[in-house]
């Protein structure tokens, strides 16, 4: 249990399952008051990771919207508003690759519900967020990036590295103008994660090719980026 989350409501974005379903329930955990867990369409794995936040002796809230469309922006941040007007911790952690497509495939439909499920959603949600936080002179936001957009991403996923370079590029820039309030903002750029995205998205074989080049020997799991995540959040990483 961390001293410092105690009272505080968190919002995960992507919560249903993978990373962001491990982060809920790790930050109900170790400390928080309430966690707003955030899905789109799998709504057994939002009430899976609800329950388990509620097993902890924690409030738990749901919000249901399509990131990956403007209308399902701007849903989202309606009922953020209802739900959790003041948001202390937010992890912006929704995200897909959607689809593998090369440059002459990638359609002007695709390409937008990319950026808009990985970056346009991240900012506006942000920006709904850090009123609250600014007022308070506290809070706390964790982005979550990717490797894609150091490499460039796999076969078909250059638009996905590239919504995700945007945020590590739009982290460091709101953590400049966000620093001087007492707001903390970082990103997180995992690797190769054995979880739901990796068995949609990549073959056994890639998966084996990426265990090769591992120093480890082995991919990552949700629990180990939930950690990192609960570091960031924590006074630990100040």
């Amino acid at each position: 249990m961390l001293a410092e989350l105690s009272g505080k409501t968190a919002l995960v974005t992507g919560a249903s399952r993978g990373i962001g379903a491990a982060t809920a329930v790790t930050l109900a955990k170790n400390g928080c008051a309430k966690v707003v867990v955030h899905y789109h369409s799998y709504a057994e794995g939002a009430q899976a990771t609800m329950d388990a936040i509620r097993a902890a002796g924690v409030e738990a809230t749901s919000i249901q919207a399509n990131l990956g469309t403007r209308d399902g922006i701007q849903l989202f941040r309606e009922h953020m508003n209802d739900v959790a007007p003041e948001v202390d911790i937010l992890i912006n952690n929704a995200g897909s690759l959607v689809k593998r497509a090369s440059l002459t495939e990638f359609s002007e439909e695709l390409f937008d519900e990319v950026m808009d499920l990985n970056f346009r959603s991240a900012w506006f949600i942000s920006q709904d967020a850090a009123p609250s936080m600014i007022r308070k002179g506290w809070g706390v936001i964790v982005n979550l990036s990717s490797i894609a957009a150091r490499n460039g991403g796999g076969p078909g996923a250059t638009i996905y590295a590239a919504s995700k370079a945007a945020v590590a590029c739009v982290t460091k820039g709101m953590a400049k103008e966000l620093a001087p309030k007492g707001i903390r903002v970082n990103a997180v750029s995992p690797g190769t994660v054995d979880n739901h995205f990796h068995e949609v998205f990549s073959t056994e074989q890639m998966l084996e090719a990426v265990v090769k080049q591992t120093p480890a020997g082995k991919l990552g799991d949700d629990q180990e980026v939930a950690d990192v995540i609960l570091f960031l959040c924590s006074d630990a990483s100040r």
